[in-house]
């Protein structure tokens, strides 16, 4: 008697998911389960980062004040946009060199310093090109790659300057 003097009802059975995934959905996750429902946030999540990504990339700024993007329709259309900026690119370079940059890939690998065939046993160094294992060793091929800068950088990057505060004197 007391639902029907406040007007609230319990619902009349479970409501199923409406992915119709089999699980049963809730009031509180918009009717979906709760895997369903993390999935759905999780793609709207990795949208928007997507979609701010493409925006700063396309305009060019590199400042993290990107404005936030509220629908799914825009969510989406941002997205479709992305996948035409980015296809558009590589057709074009594949049109022009294409031709030309898979005959070089087809061929044997060889060595960059003696020129012997290297095939899948060939070591790439980070000069970028492609040694036997004679010429692997960067003394033996006289590479161009500054090591100790690199690590100079590594080692300022993994050990931050730690400065202690400055304590009130008594």
């Amino acid at each position: 008697m007391e639902h029907k003097e406040t007007g609230c009802q319990p619902p009349e059975g479970p409501i199923l998911c409406i992915n119709n995934c089999g699980f049963f959905g809730s009031a509180a996750t918009m009717n979906m389960c709760s895997k369903c429902h993390k999935d759905m946030i999780l793609k709207q999540e990795q949208a928007k980062l997507a979609a701010s990504s493409i925006d700063s990339i396309v305009n060019g700024s590199g400042s993290g004040k990107e404005p936030a993007i509220l629908g799914n329709a825009d969510i989406t259309v941002a997205l479709v946009e992305a996948k035409a900026v980015v296809a558009q690119p590589s057709v074009a370079v594949g049109s022009s060199e294409g031709g030309e940059a898979i005959a070089k890939k087809n061929g044997p690998q060889r060595c960059s310093a003696c020129r012997k065939r290297v095939g899948l046993t060939g070591f790439n160094c980070r000069c970028g090109n492609l040694f036997c294992a004679t010429h692997r060793y960067s003394d033996k091929h006289d590479c161009p790659f500054d090591y100790r800068t690199e690590a100079r950088d590594a080692i300022a990057k993994a050990n931050p300057v730690v400065k202690a505060e400055k304590l009130d004197k008594i």
